[in-house]
């Protein structure tokens, strides 16, 4: 689960004396840890185990940094799909083993996002590497959108989305027990490079109705899913050019949003927003070891 990381707190108790002082100064440590881990991370209390969101993670000053980053890259680093567009930092996995060719993230995905504000919130602390190494880049302009996936056991079961430019609503659903797609090659061209650009599996048929749940991402926010949140569900983005029923009955973060009164009206027309999403994969290759495995298949 992400948490706050409490600094000097075992510095400060072991130079305590242990007496009636002490128990008081340990108390108080206590109470103070366990309020700021609260304060931290507000809990999406509708939903299953787990998910988090925080308005207002980043600053409009970098949020407008990261969008010109993103926008002023070169057209090769952009992947066109029929839905959308993306990149993908530093690289995209190994479609034959979901392996990640070690390297590091650029600075600009790192400040302030990773550091200092993953790292003080202890967000990827318990991930096999501490921190996330990949990070997918999504644009979707008005009426674009995303058909209901699951990220896949690629990555470590923690998902933090950080969204640039405008707001959206992200659908999440029930698995259901019905064939889906674990195979690229099993779909039609075009989808299976959206599937593996994405890094995971892709229900086939989009036969649902209503979403279980719709969480309302505003622009400059935190949305962060793990647990069952992340290996029971499936989330997706509807295509549509306007975004309707926002109430505190029908959105689940409702009671979290920064600007709930922009959304009061019940409606919005999408404009162009951009998703990072951030995650730790579980397999890493260096270099040296990957060109190996290339000249032993050859």
């Amino acid at each position: 689960m992400p948490r706050l990381k409490i600094h000097h707190t075992e510095n400060i108790l072991s130079s305590t004396t242990c007496d009636c002082d002490c128990l008081i100064v340990v108390f108080i440590i206590t109470i103070i840890a366990t309020w700021l881990d609260s304060m931290a991370l507000p809990r999406i209390k509708s939903l299953p185990d787990e998910a988090f969101y925080i308005p207002n993670f980043i600053t409009c000053d970098e949020e407008e940094r990261l969008l010109h980053k993103i926008n002023s890259a070169s057209l090769p680093r952009w992947t066109h799909l029929s839905h959308r567009r993306l990149q993908t930092w530093p690289s995209a996995l190994t479609q034959s083993s979901n392996t990640l060719l070690a390297s590091p993230l650029p600075s600009w995905l790192l400040n302030p996002v990773i550091s200092p504000r993953f790292d003080d919130l202890g967000t990827f602390l318990d991930a096999p590497h501490g921190a996330p190494n990949h990070v997918l880049i999504n644009e979707y302009l008005p009426g674009q959108g995303i058909m209901p996936h699951e990220d896949g056991a690629a990555y470590y079961p923690l998902v933090a989305t950080v969204s640039l430019g405008a707001p959206i609503v992200l659908d999440v659903y029930e698995k259901r027990q019905q064939k889906s797609c674990s195979d690229g090659g099993e779909q039609l061209e075009r989808e299976a490079e959206e599937q593996d650009e994405h890094g995971g599996k892709k229900q086939e048929n989009w036969g649902w109705k209503q979403p279980r749940f719709r969480i309302l991402q505003e622009p400059r926010s935190l949305l962060i899913t793990t647990k069952e949140m992340y290996t029971d569900f499936l989330h997706g983005i509807a295509e549509r050019h306007r975004d309707e029923n926002l109430n505190a009955e029908a959105v689940n973060n409702w009671d979290l949003l920064g600007e709930k009164e922009r959304y009061e009206c019940g409606s919005y027309e999408r404009q162009t927003r951009v998703s990072l999403t951030y995650r730790d994969v579980l397999k890493v290759a260096k270099l040296g070891n990957s060109i190996k495995l290339l000249n032993a298949k050859g």
